[in-house]
């Protein structure tokens, strides 16, 4: 092939030399930035209309799995895997837009796979969690939970592909991974119907034992919250130094476990103030000679 060499002339009268590559491509650049445009254009018309539809699928598979009566944490973790796979399919189609061969992405994902799995070993261990968490349920939405690997505790309000989020009793978000969680021993405060409620009152030396007993006892009773048909117990429970420690147990539903505790705790005071029972303050003697 000859290369043909285009001459011209500038407004000052110096001539240039315009190779034959050079001139072609100029040729062919206003068809060329043509496509591009077009491709860009389809390419952002091909991603809104793709994120609408995800949302849509994603909005159909909710209401799915909750006329199915799934668990939450169940909609909660499918949702987020459907979203991910969703989005990595509408960048796979928008690449391929612009001419990238699929096939040749996935045989490069492929040969990574490896590296792509050693440097994704912690969330993929939280995946492998969220997925254990799921089938084993050892909690789900609305538990309140105490894990014991750093003393995290709350109410579970999200299970995600890779984390958990509680929230505490002051309102703060904690977020923990899935693999945590799946891999260390945790206590289900409200995974049964019911919880034991224990309080512990000290009363003074001199004051009559029995009589503290009764009228405790009958504050148990008399409390709309307790469960009559559970054991209730007033009992002494140690002998300290500035005072006979008493232990109030009964039982009452989880949802009502803490304003319980805290109405008793203050009614266990007035009873025995009332009773004239006298709850003592640490004291030191000292004897002089």
């Amino acid at each position: 092939m000859t290369n043909v060499i285009l001459t011209g002339t500038t407004a000052k009268g110096i001539n240039f030399n315009i190779p034959a590559p050079v001139q072609k491509f100029l040729e062919t650049l206003p068809e060329k930035a043509l496509n591009l445009g077009v491709r860009i254009l389809l390419s952002v018309l091909v991603f809104v209309v793709g994120v609408q539809l995800i949302k849509l699928i994603r909005r159909i598979l909710k209401k799915s799995l909750q006329r199915a009566k799934a668990d939450i944490g169940v909609v909660q973790f499918l949702d987020s895997l459907v979203k991910m796979v969703l989005y990595v399919m509408l960048i796979f189609t928008i690449a391929t837009g612009f001419g990238v061969d699929a096939a040749s992405i996935v045989a490069l994902v492929g040969s990574a796979g490896v590296a792509i799995g050693l440097a994704l070993q912690g969330s993929l261990s939280n995946f492998a969690g969220g997925v254990l968490i799921l089938l084993l349920k050892p909690f789900k939405v609305g538990d309140y939970i105490k894990e014991d690997n750093k003393g995290n505790e709350g109410t579970v309000i999200e299970i995600q592909l890779f984390y958990t989020k509680l929230a505490t009793a002051d309102n703060r978000i904690i977020i923990l991974p899935n693999g945590t969680l799946a891999n260390t021993s945790m206590t289900n405060v409200t995974e049964a119907a019911t919880r034991r409620l224990d309080i512990t009152v000290g009363i003074a030396y001199n004051s009559d034992i029995k009589k503290a007993k009764e009228v405790l006892t009958e504050m148990l009773k008399a409390d709309e919250a307790t469960l009559k048909n559970q054991d209730m117990l007033v009992f002494v429970d140690a002998l300290a130094d500035s005072s006979i420690n008493l232990g109030i147990r009964c039982f009452v539903k989880k949802e009502d476990y803490w304003e319980t505790k805290w109405r008793l705790t203050e009614e266990t005071k007035y009873t025995l103030d009332k009773a004239g029972i006298e709850i003592p303050f640490p004291q030191l003697d000292v004897h002089t000679f």
